[in-house]
């Protein structure tokens, strides 16, 4: 046990030894970013792997992947949600897995579409756990609700639309489809989740063709 005790001193010792080293070592800002770069990257390999078989079971099948709707076809189908669920925004991502990006269809709020994000290419992906938590959890067909971070130009278009809680379902909203997603934003945490997520996955199979 003592030994086992000593062990575990010397190997959390060298582990500060290292830390102190690395700070050293970083003496501008160019080093730090590559320091911040290299962690990100690692964080993002972690996840990957961690979820490997989730992701490889969905990339699989992206051939054989349903289709978004037209965005004519889109708009009274977000309309209706909003109006039903009295969301602050909806915006609707299509996925290529293959690839790791998504491209944002469309973008709505109360004071109607925001065509400065429609078009609009960033990963699936990223470094956000709060991001990589959802799209695993919609992979898994199911709806993943939580507080909103800022991790891209949408978001930060959502949180200035005063959206703090976020709910986001895959289209459609089977397991192992994924031609997109849906995101609903709120002012606060929803109460009856359930009822919401019902709403978003209906939707949601209405968006694919």
């Amino acid at each position: 046990m003592a030994e086992d005790t000593q062990k575990e001193q010397k190997n959390n010792s060298s582990f500060i030894d290292k830390g102190i080293d690395l700070i050293k070592w970083v003496d501008s800002p160019f080093k730090l970013l590559e320091v911040i770069l290299l962690a990100t990257l690692a964080f993002t390999g972690y996840f990957a792997w961690d979820s490997r078989q989730v992701i490889l079971q969905a990339i699989t099948s992206q051939e054989h992947m349903p289709q978004l709707k037209s965005q004519d076809e889109l708009i009274p189908i977000v309309q209706s949600l909003m109006k039903d669920t009295e969301a602050l925004v909806v915006v609707v991502h299509k996925a290529n897995l293959v690839i790791n990006s998504r491209t944002t269809i469309l973008a709505v709020s109360s004071a109607g579409r925001e065509k400065q994000l429609e078009g609009t290419v960033t990963s699936l992906f990223n470094a956000s756990p709060e991001r990589n938590k959802a799209m695993v959890a919609m992979l898994n067909g199911e709806v993943s609700c939580d507080k909103l971070t800022s991790n891209s130009k949408t978001s930060e278009w959502e949180l200035k639309q005063g959206v703090e809680y976020i709910c986001r379902g895959s289209i459609p909203p089977d397991i192992g489809q994924f031609a997109g997603y849906i995101s609903i934003g709120f002012k606060d945490k929803v109460v009856d989740e359930y009822a919401l997520k019902t709403r978003v996955n209906l939707a949601a199979s209405e968006m694919a063709k």
